[in-house]
């Protein structure tokens, strides 16, 4: 078996850096080949064209605005504790405690999300409360309510470090004035 000496392995090194450096400046191997052009469908002029309906509006319930749903005020009566402005996001909306704290944070979702909320909560083997009189149905868990009202979902979590037992009350009066407003 041969061995090369430290002189000759760096020149080999040397070559094929080289050569890799020359393959890779061409360039010819890397490029893509042109694509084939796709075929077009020419209508005749004379050929009659479908016309196409406007979607008919669907039976989905109303979009309702998670921030004017749940006030800010009504964020802090529920957190105990002063709250940042709204923070909008889609079909839901946080208020958050400031930095200098305590820690809390006020979440209101809205529609689907909401409902899928409670499902992923109900498959986990969450423990639910049922809140009679508050909208068509509602639930109390640790740290969260659940409300649909008029076919609209609605989710409120709140997250403070104290025990969830504190604020069971607080999550059914916000959940009995969120089922009002819808």
């Amino acid at each position: 078996m041969r061995y090369l000496t430290p002189a000759a392995r760096l020149t080999v090194a040397a070559i094929a850096l080289t050569a890799l450096t020359a393959l890779t400046a061409c360039g010819g191997a890397d490029e893509p080949a042109a694509t084939p052009p796709t075929q077009v469908d020419v209508l005749d002029p004379g050929q009659p064209t479908e016309a196409v309906d406007p979607p008919e509006p669907s039976a989905e319930a109303p979009k309702v605005d998670a921030c004017a749903l749940v006030s800010k005020k009504d964020a802090e009566e529920l957190a105990g504790t002063p709250l940042e402005d709204a923070v909008p996001g889609g079909e839901s909306c946080s208020y958050t405690g400031p930095v200098s704290g305590p820690t809390a944070q006020v979440e209101v979702y809205v529609g689907d999300g909401a409902k899928k909320i409670l499902d992923i909560d109900r498959e986990l083997n969450h423990e639910f409360e049922t809140l009679s009189g508050v909208g068509d149905e509602a639930y109390l868990e640790d740290g969260a309510v659940f409300v649909n009202a008029s076919g609209v979902w609605v989710a409120i979590r709140l997250v403070r470090l104290e025990d969830p037992a504190m604020f069971r009350k607080p999550l059914t009066e916000l959940a009995r004035t969120v089922a009002g407003r819808l």
